[in-house]
């Protein structure tokens, strides 16, 4: 059976030439970075390598990169690592309804160890609103942080209207940007972000390998403690093959980003046309036209999208219904329930992620297969027969 992947949200295929680009590491990459003989040299040159690669991929400088296990840890890096270091200055914090758990999570920690945590609200398309960023803003706030783009409902959040009310007010901004790095343009240097977390495996590098970019001047506390690795402030003997294949991933989604998005873009509308044109009582989540490249999320009204996911499965193809990090949990996504959808039909998500190796006829298998499993299922509930 030939197997067709559609969740390049939840991890991307490793690029051949960043494959090509580890396999030596893999050979000869045994010499500890932190010794100054020839083995050493030789892994620590490579990472020296990479961060520039990876920094580049923002217009960042190399020295504002740290090398981190995954966009989960980059992101707990972040918010514990500056409400730590700036905890005398203030303990309230603002977020958004629709982070990643990699944010949320961390944050009731520290909100039952005494920080304060607003939690914004967002629009019918998943959008933040500068002003609600604006109004929530207290003399003792210390750290925003809103993510960059939604992986679940593609949505691009305006970050530079909502920097620009952050740093007015002269408050660290940190922004989620591992759905979007790698996959849009990101310019530190022209968007007022101070701290933003990125992973490899979200732009066709290796899994297990993330960074944290941190704008020279801004204090956070080490999340691991140790050694003197990445400048002192993320201890840890380095995941050499990781660190070059992401910077490998990072040179590539550089140079290539132009005419992935655009083969992307074409895949996903000609999928989204497919889909309404085919399945009736479809709903469509995110924004329509301000969203990720490849990203399709949509609510079929009378079915469970785990149901859909799985039967798709068995024809060999690949989605999801929501974040990988949630899939298990069978519980509605909390970021398409913030979006105002109603229970009953958030459980009928189902979650088209179009990466760089899918085609036109990859498109067509999924809408060949697609309507008659969505029939199938309704056949069987007692609502759709209602209706």
């Amino acid at each position: 059976m030939e197997k067709l992947y559609m969740d390049n949200a939840a991890g991307t295929p490793m690029h051949p030439q960043v494959i090509d680009a580890i396999i030596p590491f893999l050979k000869e990459g045994y010499g500890n970075p932190s010794n100054i003989h020839q083995f050493g040299r030789f892994t620590s040159d490579a990472i020296r390598s990479a961060r520039e690669s990876v920094a580049n991929l923002i217009n960042a400088k190399a020295n504002e990169i740290i090398f981190t296990s995954s966009g989960t840890e980059a992101n707990n890096f972040a918010i514990k690592g500056i409400s730590a270091a700036n905890k005398k200055k203030g303990n309230h914090i603002i977020t958004s309804a629709i982070e990643h758990f990699s944010v949320l999570n961390p944050l009731k920690s520290l909100e039952k160890s005494g920080y304060e945590i607003t939690c914004l609200p967002v629009d019918k398309y998943g959008l933040v609103n500068p002003d609600d960023v604006k109004n929530a803003i207290k003399p003792t706030t210390i750290l925003v942080s809103i993510l960059f783009a939604n992986g679940e409902i593609g949505t691009i959040e305006p970050i530079r209207e909502i920097s620009a009310v952050v740093k007015a007010k002269d408050i660290i901004f940190h922004t989620d940007a591992v759905a979007a790095a790698g996959n849009i343009p990101i310019d530190v240097a022209d968007v007022a972000v101070d701290v933003l977390s990125m992973s490899a495996n979200q732009f066709y590098g290796p899994s297990g390998t993330g960074a944290l970019y941190v704008r020279e001047g801004v204090r956070l506390l080490p999340l691991i403690e140790g050694g003197v690795q990445e400048g002192g402030r993320r201890a840890g003997t380095e995941n050499v093959i990781g660190i070059v294949g992401m910077g490998k991933a990072a040179e590539l989604a550089k140079s290539e980003m132009p005419q992935r998005t655009k083969q992307i873009q074409k895949l996903r509308d000609m999928l989204h046309d497919g889909l309404l044109g085919k399945i009736s009582h479809i709903h469509i989540n995110g924004h329509l036209t301000n969203k990720l490249p490849g990203n399709l999320s949509v609510c079929i009204e009378f079915i469970e999208g785990e149901s859909v996911l799985l039967f798709l499965d068995m024809q060999g193809i690949a989605i999801s219904s929501g974040s990988a990090c949630t899939s298990r949990s069978l519980k509605a996504s909390h970021v398409i329930m913030a979006t105002g959808v109603d229970p009953a039909l958030a459980q009928g998500t189902v979650l088209f992620s179009i990466g760089r190796e899918n085609t036109e006829e990859d498109v067509e298998c999924v809408l060949e297969k697609m309507p008659p499993i969505v029939e199938r299922l309704r056949q069987m509930s007692p609502l759709y027969q209602q209706k």
